[in-house]
């Protein structure tokens, strides 16, 4: 079992994958981390976008990582950036098709750290190697998006929520 966190301004007790934007880094899924710190990060922006009387909330799951990687689930995990992860984001990102591919896929995310770096390659402005070449002093953030509601249902075990202060460091 590993913890992950969600970062959100709702409590999410029963997450649905097929809720939220489609075009992201992984695709339409239900996204979590292991590190507290960056969900944390995420529901404090979050809250703050959405206006003054929002609390950002963040919301605690064991996850059964050896039962899911015991199934018959494609589970795909992308341990750098590299080419294969850089055209995966840029293809879901446009809304492609390699999302179809993969129940849950584990990662780094395309944040403001590299959003740059993928848009230039997405639009044609630098080559894969030269985008390559700058990711490889990015460090890794960690995003996990499980896209089949069977392994939020069988795996993704809610634990509580925890309303955050908006007034720390985010």
């Amino acid at each position: 079992m590993i913890t992950l966190y969600h970062g959100s301004y709702l409590s999410i007790s029963s997450p649905f994958v097929k809720i939220g934007r489609k075009k992201v880094d992984f695709g339409q899924g239900f996204y979590l981390t292991k590190l507290r710190e960056q969900a944390e990060s995420w529901a404090k922006a979050i809250a703050e976008r959405k206006g003054r009387n929002t609390k950002p909330i963040l919301s605690v799951y064991e996850f059964d990582i050896d039962k899911l990687n015991n199934s018959h689930f494609r589970y795909k995990k992308f341990e750098e950036y590299n080419i294969e992860w850089l055209d995966y984001v840029v293809d879901c990102r446009k809304g492609g098709s390699q999302q179809l591919t993969f129940d849950i896929v584990e990662g780094g995310i395309a944040n403001d750290n590299v959003i740059d770096t993928v848009e230039d390659y997405e639009n044609g402005i630098i080559t894969a190697e030269q985008a390559l070449g700058q990711l490889k002093y990015k460090s890794v953030n960690h995003q996990i998006c499980i896209l089949n509601q069977e392994i939020v249902d069988l795996f993704l075990h809610y634990q509580r929520s925890e309303e955050l202060n908006l007034e720390e460091d985010i």
